[in-house]
């Protein structure tokens, strides 16, 4: 991972909003579409010296006004709001040391098993940080386990995306899932967490640059819902709606999918071997 995400994020910003959209004149003389620096401090009242050094990683604690400031000027989303504000969070002097290298967890709370029970026959799984299956619904066994997702001892959905080939044959939109999961990587705990250095170094060397290349790019929010497409071995063409709830207090996440449609209803309850209507397709 780049140790400079905070001016790789403030560069690509300003490189893709045109002058046009923040009411500045084009010019006949302007190499790239997006913003120069000069244009983008000026919008947001700070020096084009500071505004530099902030993109270089020369300075690495921007206030909170300045954060505030480029992102009003960037016309930043809430959602990229709450990225910049991490990433100058992560970036700080002091980031490296307050890495606690605490151990991901790998035990899941009676509660929570109490949940996934409940959830039947629902395809539910829980995963920490660094991708690790911890738990699942045998909803989720039935469509995952054909796929080759829980194979191994310690099944882990980075692994199994970017170093196993029938995950390309299982996602039709491969390269959004991969996406996604480095996404999940980068923010669901720190950059400088030693377990996230780790499986960056390995993926960098088992997957090569599949990986290396989404993890040195322009970092992102992971989504917390949308749809999937699977080409299940024995269910068929598949669209899953899902959606991710944060079990914060264990650094859990857990992925609920349910289907996008009626054929894809009809399709999972023959998988798990019930009657139609078992399951029922978001929105029906």
């Amino acid at each position: 991972m780049s140790d400079n995400e905070l001016g790789t994020f403030l560069r690509a910003r300003r490189e893709a909003i045109t002058p046009v959209e923040v009411g500045l004149p084009t010019g006949p003389r302007r190499r790239t579409p997006g913003l120069r620096r000069a244009e983008l401090a000026t919008l947001a009242g700070i020096s084009v010296e500071y505004l530099t050094r902030l993109e270089q990683g020369r300075d690495r604690n921007p206030s909170p006004q300045v954060l505030g400031v480029l992102a009003d000027a960037l016309r930043l989303p809430v959602t990229e709001r709450i990225l910049l504000r991490r990433l100058a969070k992560e970036s700080g002097d002091s980031a490296v040391f307050c890495s606690s290298g605490v151990e991901p967890t790998r035990t899941v709370r009676p509660t929570v098993r109490a949940m996934l029970d409940r959830l039947e026959p629902t395809s539910v799984v829980l995963v920490n940080w660094i991708g690790d299956i911890l738990a699942y619904t045998s909803g989720y066994r039935r469509l995952a386990g054909p796929l080759g997702v829980l194979d191994g001892q310690q099944p882990n959905m980075l692994r199994y995306v970017f170093t196993d080939e029938r995950a390309r044959a299982a996602y039709t939109d491969w390269d959004r899932v991969a996406d996604e999961q480095v996404a999940h990587l980068r923010h669901e705990a720190s950059i400088h967490d030693p377990h996230v250095t780790a499986m960056a170094d390995e993926l960098t060397v088992t997957a090569g640059a599949v990986f290396a290349d989404r993890l040195a790019a322009v970092p992102a929010m992971p989504r917390r819902a949308g749809t999937e497409h699977v080409a299940h071995p024995e269910a068929g063409a598949l669209r899953l709606a899902y959606e991710t709830l944060a079990l914060p207090d264990d650094g859990l996440r857990m992925i609920v999918h349910l289907p996008a449609d009626e054929a894809t209803a009809v399709a999972l309850d023959r998988l798990n071997g019930r009657q139609p209507g078992a399951l029922r397709a978001v929105g029906s």
